[in-house]
């Protein structure tokens, strides 16, 4: 097969260790996002395609050859897996930008260097984990076992589509599961780089598939009796659908979902370190981050500095071809993206709220999916600017009097994936974000940690990624009833 960097045309699916051709005849064209043009064709699967990445993936957790052999043994394979991702780093990350229009610094982090990390931080990890425990009970002792849950289902979106898939293949794997990533059509082309990497690896045959495939067939992967595991990233509305589905067949789930998250400015707020944590905070890939604060929560008696910053520090972006490297705001992924962002735009103005900067295409920039980053001030917390997910560089100012409006404001949202709070006191800061209902948050920046759970409550989702709590989203629990003779042996 050849590699990302010869060939942009990918006809056929990663199944059971082997290239093996479709059974469906549809065909995804990609399109480059900051021109416009083709970039390559993929083959798009249908249920037989999904049901054979599934078959083959139960039959190799059946063999148990990868789920028995020994947490080093699985290590070892998961470094070279990383390695080879990480020899592919560089090629990858410009697929990336061309493909979704993420800034190829931001590219190079989440699509060059993450995966490799991700595998090597849970290769590690498990290889340092006791899978068995004794505990002395009342009728002798217990033996509890740690356990691959089984077939995983990782279904991937497309806005950091190398860096999401490993997040959930690297704990699979290294807990001994088998998977199938159905992988975003938006980036259909760098799925076949993580296919490459593991079968350079080594890694035995079914234990990890790679289909990609549009909602309708891949549907099947949330009900299919074969899956015990449902790793989504996606939409609340999409989430919603997927927990029904795999509630019914009683699978183990993870759901990191949308969200619409506040950035609370104190007023004693530093606005120069303010409007340098912005950029990561809210306007993250061009906007298109799940935890962009994209409702900017200002005190009324500095509202206007506020306002004024955000003015400022949007009107000083760079905007263009995302593989320059100067450029720090690039185009949407999809041309039915910035239509998304456009129209909420158009609803934003409707509603009365006041236009600070940008709101329309950026000049000189007639080919691709652009769009000027945009501040919107006079915003109510009600209206659908401030309530729904753009997934675009569309940020709020809200005004509020005093901390207990802020707080009560940042939390009236059906999301509560993340936040932030600015202040010159750090423990202030960590007082209100005690009171924030919210899966993570930060004082004076957000990034997020590798280290550290990772998900969110309410409509934001169920389950955590990341961290060891990452880890144990992929193993069972058995307990096993013996005396204390018999374990002893």
């Amino acid at each position: 097969m050849p590699s990302a960097d010869q060939t942009s045309d990918r006809p056929t699916f990663f199944i059971d260790g082997q290239w093996v051709a479709p059974k469906s005849s549809e065909v995804w064209q990609a399109i480059e996002a900051a021109t416009g043009e083709p970039l390559g064709t993929a083959a798009l699967g249908g249920e037989a395609d999904i049901e054979a990445a599934v078959t083959a993936a139960n039959a190799a957790h059946e063999r148990g050859e990868w789920a028995n052999a020994t947490p080093a043994e699985r290590a070892k394979v998961l470094h070279r897996f990383a390695d080879a991702l990480a020899a592919r780093g560089e090629s990858t990350s410009e697929l990336v930008t061309r493909e979704i229009g993420m800034p190829i610094g931001l590219s190079q982090v989440f699509n060059g260097q993450a995966p490799a990390h991700l595998l090597r931080q849970y290769a590690d990890l498990a290889a340092g984990t006791e899978f068995e425990e004794i505990r002395p009970s009342a009728m002798g002792s217990t033996l509890v076992r740690r356990e691959p849950v089984g077939v995983a289902a990782v279904i991937t979106p497309w806005n950091y589509p190398q860096a999401k898939a490993l997040i959930s293949i690297a704990p699979a794997l290294a807990a001994g599961c088998t998977v199938v990533l159905k992988h975003s059509p938006d980036a259909a082309l760098d799925s076949y780089v993580i296919a490459e990497a593991a079968a350079e690896a080594g890694l035995p045959p079914g234990v990890l598939n790679i289909v990609l495939a549009d909602r309708g067939p891949a549907a099947l992967l949330t009900r299919h009796p074969l899956v015990s595991k449902i790793a989504f990233t996606g939409s609340t509305a999409s989430g919603a659908q997927v927990g029904a589905e795999g509630g019914r067949g009683f699978k183990r789930m993870t759901l990191e979902l949308g969200g619409k998250s506040a950035a609370i400015v104190l007023d004693d707020a530093d606005l120069e370190t303010f409007v340098t944590g912005i950029g990561t905070a809210s306007f993250m890939n061009n906007g298109q981050t799940c935890t962009g604060q994209s409702r900017i929560l200002a005190p009324r008696s500095r509202y206007d500095e506020v306002v004024a910053a955000l003015a400022e520090w949007a009107a000083a972006q760079t905007i263009g071809d995302p593989l320059d490297p100067a450029v720090t705001i690039g185009p949407m992924a999809s041309e039915r993206q910035l239509a998304t962002v456009r129209r909420y735009i158009e609803l934003a103005r409707a509603d009365g709220a006041r236009l600070v900067h940008g709101g329309g295409q950026p000049a000189g920039l007639t080919r691709g999916w652009f769009i000027e980053p945009t501040v919107f001030a006079d915003v109510a917390n009600t209206d659908r600017i401030a309530r729904e997910e753009i997934f675009g560089p569309v940020v709020t100012v809200i005004p509020y009097t005093d901390e207990d409006e802020a707080v009560a404001l940042a939390n009236d949202t059906d999301f509560g994936l993340a936040g932030s709070v600015w202040t010159a006191d750090e423990h202030r800061g960590l007082g209100i974000a005690r009171r924030i209902r919210t899966g993570t948050i930060g004082i004076n920046y957000y990034v997020n940690d590798f280290d550290a759970p990772f998900g969110g409550v309410k409509g934001s989702g169920i389950g955590r990624e990341l961290g060891p709590e990452g880890f144990h989203e992929f193993l069972e629990y058995k307990s096993i009833y013996a005396s204390g003779a018999l374990l002893a042996e």
